[in-house]
């Protein structure tokens, strides 16, 4: 049986497209978010950014694998069939995942970025559907292909080893 080349195997391999996933995320949206509010791009906002980032996705690696993934595998199933497409079972992954992840970040990365304020969650109510939309196309479209390109790679080089190993 042809294993899947787009996913990961093992649990290895799924800290790695984790990992990747996480990264570009957080790199995307710390970077949108930190420029957009200072409304312009110099040295400070770049140094701000780079002290943000390595908090963040510490948050994002915690939070995703333990709450938001296991809760968006849960509903894909719900939503799905196993006769479904990869696709539509993607898709499906990619927006509860981006649904809670985007609903959670939103706040903590304003907790994290302004300390605690009195407009904590006015500020989630303004700015949590556009950082959805905004995650949402960056995911579906841009980092989660990216992603899954790595991991074809890195497949097709293990397959090339193993058939090497048995006809060698």
């Amino acid at each position: 049986m042809q294993q899947e080349k787009r996913l990961p195997r093992n649990p290895k391999e799924g800290l790695l497209y984790g990992t990747l996933i996480s990264t570009m995320t957080v790199l995307f949206m710390t970077s949108f978010s930190t420029i957009y509010f200072a409304g312009t791009f110099n040295g400070d906002i770049a140094f701000s950014i780079l002290k943000m980032v390595p908090i963040m996705w510490i948050i994002v690696m915690i939070i995703e694998p333990a709450i938001f993934g296991r809760l968006a595998e849960a509903l894909t199933a719900k939503f799905t069939k196993p006769t479904d497409s990869f696709n539509s079972k993607i898709l499906f992954r990619i927006l509860f995942t981006v649904l809670g992840m985007s609903a959670a970040m939103t706040f903590l990365g304003d907790l994290v970025g302004n300390g605690y304020h009195t407009e904590i969650f006015s500020n989630w109510l303004q700015y949590w559907p556009r950082n959805f939309l905004i995650v949402l196309a960056a995911e579906s479209l841009v980092i989660q292909p990216i992603a899954r390109f790595v991991m074809v790679k890195m497949h097709d080089i293990q397959d090339k080893k193993a058939l090497a190993s048995i006809a060698g």
